[in-house]
């Protein structure tokens, strides 16, 4: 059933200066098939990938939900315009279509879909590198994250913060020097909860595929926690992530 389908690796385009499905990509769709009975319950409406690269991503997620038929739509981001045309040709050799647009992250979006999206998909430039390679033209934009990893995954989350309707859910990949459980932790006092999916580990890198969704109580907790003294609840909820979410929660079925 097409429903079940992902994007065929020999129907993905490619371009020189355009990002390859590569490992990070196989573990983000991996995560979404974890998640499929969650998604189709879900009923997205409007779903969002930003950096699309080679199309991969966004056009596993159309097959997944069913493309047309599901009645969501599709819109796709890049700051490359090769990742676009090549995402363009990759959406249509598996008979599916998403909007693409041209930006930096969802410059220009904001306004249009402030609030609306339920599915947000991520594989952000997450790569330590020097900052002066963040937003780079061509294929350096894919992978140059900055000091640890971290420059565009922390301009991404208040954008994804304000697009997420209220039942929205933020797929993400992050590497282990991207301090994940910071990354939660800065959710958390937005108001939400996480979990991981997927954890994957290659021979060059840890990743993570952490899904995020909104709970007010996250954001009660991450209030508390700021007066305590010490920085205790905050040590707590990190290694809680570290020792419990890391090895254990990613197996888990809720949500």
């Amino acid at each position: 059933m097409m429903s079940y389908r992902i994007a065929q690796i020999r129907l993905v385009n490619s371009h020189p200066e355009v990002y390859d499905p590569c490992d990070d990509s196989f573990a983000l769709v991996d995560a979404l098939l974890a998640d499929r009975t969650n998604l189709l319950e879900h009923r997205p409406i409007f779903c969002l990938e930003i950096g699309c690269g080679s199309g991969y991503v966004i056009t596993s997620l159309a097959l997944l939900l069913g493309g047309d038929v599901c009645g969501s739509y599709f819109i796709a981001t890049d700051i490359n315009p090769h990742a676009l045309d090549v995402t363009s040709d990759t959406l249509k050799a598996h008979g599916v279509h998403a909007e693409l647009v041209n930006t930096d992250v969802a410059a220009g979006l904001e306004g249009r879909l402030m609030g609306l999206v339920d599915v947000m998909v991520v594989n952000p430039p997450y790569v330590p590198t020097p900052e002066e390679e963040v937003g780079c033209d061509g294929i350096t934009s894919a992978w140059a994250g900055g000091e640890n990893g971290r420059s565009v995954i922390d301009k991404i989350l208040p954008i994804a913060d304000r697009l997420l309707s209220d039942k929205g859910w933020l797929y993400m990949v992050t590497l282990t020097a991207n301090d994940p459980s910071d990354i939660c932790l800065q959710m958390k006092k937005k108001g939400y909860a996480a979990r991981i999916v997927l954890q994957r580990s290659t021979e060059e890198e840890s990743l993570h595929v952490i899904k995020f969704w909104r709970d007010p109580n996250s954001k009660l907790e991450a209030n508390e926690a700021k007066v305590l003294n010490h920085g205790t609840a905050i040590g707590s909820f990190i290694s809680q992530f570290s020792q419990v979410s890391l090895w254990k929660i990613r197996n888990s079925t809720n949500n």
